[in-house]
């Protein structure tokens, strides 16, 4: 069982990986043009491009763990219904999205914080990058549906290409060609374009288990899809109002010099997260079908495993932020720069949070692979924006600028709190029911 899903979360989490090269290989090289602009002016772009992602999430997210119940089930043809409804979820989001970026990018960004000074690069890597919406969430809504077929190193090699065209195409248009931002932006854009194209050839001529059908909307899948996916895309939602918000109390607690650190802790953060989401997304798939097969007690197993291995993960960043911070930060940052030694002290106060992450992550994505939207909903709305918006206005207040990157370590502590109380919860009802089936009493009451 554990080789099952070592077999699942390990691609998943190198595809996780190689989603965020993206916008880290960006950081590396803008980091490397004189000055902090280009760098700042791409930070205030990262709340847009977590809704973007957002959304990607509610329709990949919301749909995949339904394939897996139905296949599960052994109804392929309402696994592919699934997946065609989905599909069209993502286009529609996709154009609205692009059409409202593009249209009031100058307020957004201006919103988000930037300033007369930092406006032109921001607007320039984000006026790019909007062009390419479709293309991101066609790469990251279908990535799910890949997986849900037990194909999880397929889905890694998919979004390979798109990485390696990524890190072929930036330094050529970032410093070869002089287009800074837009460089970059674009290398982008051209990255997931790639990825798309080998998700849509993909689906289009695998035969088995699904594939792209005659595609008939149906409101009822929406409103299966829609709330079972709310809790992965409210999470990376939120992730955008967080960044947004920290951009906002750095500036007022320790200076807008401080944006390039946050910007450098925000993506080692992403990379933490995005490992754990790998280990999540894995056991997913495996807890979906399984349930839809009614062997509840084998999705336990892979839940206890899947903890275990997201801890590890946790445990092993945190410990090489401690260690390697000054490392980390010198990927972005020249060591004689003045804003490395804060940078470097920031990360390991930040990296503290990492311990609980984990937990709070696999657990949610579990109660969404059982289809238990509230549970999971909860879970992610909490640590993703209600707890640690609140840790971290009242610990900046109260402790300055290390309350700010501290925040996160206690917001991630009180959601655990909360985790543990829905998944108690959880087992105690399936302890219930299964003696009321000992005992013929049938429990008509759902596991939420």
């Amino acid at each position: 069982m554990a080789r099952n899903i070592l077999q699942m979360a390990l691609p998943m989490t190198v595809a996780q990986l190689i989603n965020i090269l993206y916008n880290i290989v960006d950081r590396m090289y803008l980091g490397r043009l004189p000055g902090h602009l280009s760098l700042t002016g791409l930070g205030l772009c990262l709340p847009i491009i977590s809704i973007l992602m957002g959304f990607a999430n509610l329709c990949g997210m919301g749909g995949a763990p339904l394939c897996s119940i139905h296949r599960g089930k052994g109804e392929n043809e309402e696994a592919e219904r699934i997946l065609g409804n989905s599909f069209a979820l993502l286009l529609l989001f996709g154009a609205g999205l692009t059409a409202l970026g593009l249209a009031f990018r100058r307020p957004i960004l201006y919103l988000f914080g930037a300033s007369d000074l930092t406006f032109p690069y921001a607007n320039d890597y984000l006026t790019i990058y909007l062009l390419g919406t479709l293309f991101v969430m066609i790469g990251l809504g279908m990535n799910p549906f890949i997986n849900a077929q037990g194909f999880s190193r397929m889905g890694m090699m998919t979004v390979a290409p798109g990485a390696a065209v990524n890190i072929v195409l930036d330094p050529i248009f970032i410093f070869a060609l002089d287009m800074g931002v837009r460089g970059a932006a674009l290398a982008t854009g051209l990255a997931q374009a790639t990825s798309t194209a080998v998700f849509v050839v993909y689906f289009l001529t695998h035969r088995y288990p699904l594939r792209f059908g005659r595609f008939k909307p149906d409101p009822g899948a929406y409103r299966r899809i829609i709330p079972l996916g709310t809790a992965d895309g409210l999470s990376e939602l939120s992730n955008g109002m967080v960044i947004f918000l920290f951009n906002h109390i750095i500036q007022r607690v320790i200076g807008p010099d401080a944006l390039v650190s946050y910007t450098i802790i925000s993506y080692v953060n992403t990379l933490v997260l995005n490992s754990v989401i790998g280990i999540a997304h894995g056991i997913q798939p495996l807890c979906s079908y399984h349930l839809g097969a009614e062997e509840r007690p084998v999705c336990h197993k892979f839940l206890t495993y899947g903890i275990r291995l997201a801890a590890c993960f946790a445990a092993g960043f945190f410990v090489l932020c401690q260690v390697l911070a000054g490392a980390v930060v010198g990927l972005f940052l020249q060591p004689d720069s003045a804003l490395f030694a804060s940078s470097v002290s920031a990360l390991r106060l930040y990296s503290f949070a990492f311990l609980f992450v984990g937990f709070n992550v696999v657990i949610s994505g579990f109660f969404t692979a059982m289809e238990h939207p509230i549970p999971s909903l909860t879970i992610s709305f909490g640590r993703g924006l209600v707890l640690i918006s609140g840790c971290l206005v009242a610990l900046a207040f109260l402790f300055g600028s290390n309350g700010i990157w501290l925040s996160p370590l206690v917001s991630e502590s009180l959601c655990l709190l909360i985790t543990l109380f829905f998944l108690i919860r959880y087992f105690r009802r399936v302890r219930r029911e299964a003696s009321r089936e000992r005992d013929g009493i049938p429990d008509a009451r759902p596991l939420d």
